[in-house]
């Protein structure tokens, strides 16, 4: 199966049909023989680990399986929503009295989702009469109340941050998200930041996909010329250091950490990347959000060499393999998946590979701050 084969698993309503697959996916094909479309969606999130391992007996990288255990996490999304539709047209609320698209944010939006995301959507609805703001944002209230709650259920937990389409700051019309937009960008406003940090990063999950598409382009327009926002997002940026100590020996800031020898390889590795990466995206007009697009996308515009784009696109991949298997140790030990990592059962060439891998996400933070 090609790449845009692996991606095409959840593309459809129902799950794939396997029946024709050849013998050398038989670990795909015997798990999705433990699921059907009778499960439940807590069920169909819980089956992850299996989907996971069977992608690893076929040799799949960590970066490739996280693009499938997104696309399930948005196939997911589709059918609550689905769900959440059908289930007010039966209790008299109608069809949606306009058209709307939600959005998935942060890393379900970049598609590099890992075991045990929690919630992080918005809600772009068509623009309407300012005279029916309240029948049709108590419309859409109710509908991101809905789904959001059915996600939970599922096992995707709702966002102890409220960064979710049930709450207005995260609901609006296309013409409030600009208008948003434009407020945000001419201030240089540490809180404003940090909601355009998790905001810019975004994916059409379901519904009118041209409206995000409008979005987005305002954001490309707009954030090239926003330097009082881009110089506070690169303070922010700044401030989130990697994993290393002054002497370059792997460190944690010590936050939370389960024992001394842990690692968050999320907190510490993966978000400071992000982070970089996002800020040169949005200064030089870059469309890509993945890492692995905005990586490729630099590289060709000049703004990052080749050799340094494909030093960190292996520092993606690496960082990426050692969280989930992390991750499928803590499920195979009856543990929830997270960020930490154990330093300690490390051998040393993967030491020294992760040290590397950190001092090139430390260098591109260098790079993203010039």
């Amino acid at each position: 199966m090609t790449e845009t084969g692996w991606r095409s698993l959840f593309s459809l309503d129902g799950l794939p049909n396997t029946k024709n697959w050849p013998d050398c996916l038989e670990s795909l094909k015997q798990a999705f023989a433990c699921v059907d479309e009778q499960r439940s969606m807590a069920e169909m999130k819980a089956w992850q680990p299996v989907l996971v391992k069977a992608m690893q007996v076929l040799n799949l990288p960590a970066w490739s399986i996280s693009q499938v255990i997104s696309d399930h996490n948005d196939w997911i999304y589709r059918y609550t929503l689905r769900e959440s539709l059908a289930e007010m047209q039966r209790q008299g609320w109608g069809d949606p009295p306009c058209n709307f698209c939600v959005l998935t944010l942060g890393s379900g939006a970049r598609h590099e989702s890992l075991l045990g995301p929690d919630q992080d959507n918005a809600m772009i609805i068509d623009n309407y009469p300012d005279t029916r703001h309240n029948e049709i944002d108590t419309w859409f209230q109710t509908l991101g109340e809905r789904f959001t709650d059915k996600l939970d259920i599922a096992g995707i937990p709702l966002c102890r941050g409220h960064v979710m389409a049930r709450w207005p700051l995260w609901r609006k019309s296309l013409d409030q998200w600009r208008d948003q937009m434009h407020l945000w960008s001419r201030r240089r406003t540490v809180k404003l930041v940090q909601l355009s940090n998790i905001l810019l990063d975004f994916y059409p999950v379901y519904g009118q996909t041209a409206l995000a598409d409008k979005f987005r382009q305002t954001i490309l327009e707009l954030m090239p010329g926003a330097g009082l926002f881009l110089d506070e997002m690169n303070e922010l940026q700044k401030e989130t250091t990697v994993a290393l100590d002054r002497f370059d020996r792997l460190s944690s800031d010590g936050q939370d950490a389960p024992h001394q020898q842990a690692i968050n390889l999320k907190r510490q590795g993966l978000l400071p990347m992000q982070a970089a990466l996002r800020l040169m995206a949005l200064r030089n007009g870059v469309v890509a959000q993945d890492c692995k697009g905005r990586l490729t996308e630099l590289s060709e515009t000049g703004h990052l060499s080749a050799d340094r784009a494909i030093a960190l696109n292996d520092a993606l991949e690496y960082l990426l393999s050692l969280l989930l298997d992390a991750q499928m140790e803590a499920v195979s030990l009856g543990r929830k998946p997270d960020g930490w990592v154990d330093k300690s059962r490390l051998a040393p060439h993967h030491r020294q590979q992760l040290k590397m891998a950190l001092i090139q996400i430390r260098e591109l933070q260098k790079l993203a701050a010039g």
